[in-house]
């Protein structure tokens, strides 16, 4: 079987989702109280890739804090300047991925399996795999990206593809899978779970609520006073007024008197409309 490493993509500015990405980046946003980037790292765990010998997440755009979160626990790059893109974050880490196929996951890509366990539910992306195509997860569109498909957060590519990846801005659209569609190496593995990209406020909350099945999740140390219907509440929150269907972000408050609804809630004043 082919030796294979993992790419988690962490280094984007997350612009869509501003103002929440000017305190956090997009990779450490909490869905369902769970980083993006270790739901990604857990789902990449589970096919028993992990480590720093293994798995590598890239960072640039508050890049401290996505060092400091992941520790030791995968092989950093962090990219000097503007994030270099899909293709250039990979190509940085050509001499780490040494000849290995490699499995690259974008960290703001929330999946949810239907029935598999949680990891499982990405592992036809590298049954049998010879090393020599482009594997890519996908669900239904609209838009119909490739085939009938779009992207669905995980490809797989092989070593000849990556070797001649130029580590300047890039991306992987045009250096990579347009050329392995146009090659008649692309195969499209169809995701059977939900996908949703968290790039939008909307999409962000939608996540979070499916995260939770539409039901309550309130950290252990939140304070709650007030009435939560259908949100999460992050560790240390205080919430007094009432929540529905919204994000209250570790340490963040709603005071008495306020409603929350389809929204994000950080620290005490920031509010963002997810609606």
């Amino acid at each position: 079987m082919t030796a294979i490493c993992a790419v988690i993509l962490a280094a984007g500015e997350g612009r869509r989702l501003r103002p929440l990405t000017e305190h956090l980046p997009k990779a450490l946003c909490p869905v369902g109280n769970v980083a993006l980037l270790d739901r990604a790292m857990a789902r990449v765990a589970a096919l028993g890739i992990a480590g720093p010998a293994d798995l590598a997440v890239n960072a640039c755009y508050l890049a401290g804090q996505v060092v400091a979160h992941v520790g030791d626990r995968a092989h950093l790059s962090v990219e000097p300047g503007d994030p270099f893109g899909t293709a250039g974050g990979v190509a940085l880490l050509k001499d780490w991925i040494a000849g290995r196929g490699v499995l690259v996951g974008n960290a703001d890509a929330y999946l949810a399996p239907s029935q598999e366990p949680d990891g499982s539910d990405i592992a036809e992306l590298l049954e049998d795999w010879d090393g020599t195509t482009v594997r890519m997860l996908g669900v239904p569109g609209p838009p119909k990206e490739f085939g009938g498909h779009r992207f669905a957060g995980f490809s797989l590519l092989p070593w000849d593809l990556v070797k001649g990846l130029e580590a300047v801005p890039s991306d992987l659209v045009r250096t990579t899978w347009r050329p392995a569609e146009r090659e008649g190496r692309l195969d499209v593995v169809e995701y059977r779970g939900t996908y949703l990209d968290t790039g939008t406020p909307r999409d962000y909350l939608k996540a979070n609520l499916h995260a939770v099945h539409q039901r309550n999740l309130i950290a252990e140390d939140a304070v709650v006073t007030g009435v939560v219907e259908q949100a999460v509440v992050g560790r240390g929150a205080v919430v007094a007024g009432r929540v529905s269907r919204a994000v209250v972000w570790p340490g963040a408050e709603v005071r008495e008197g306020e409603t929350l609804r389809d929204a994000v809630r950080v620290g005490r004043e920031l509010t963002v409309a997810a609606d």
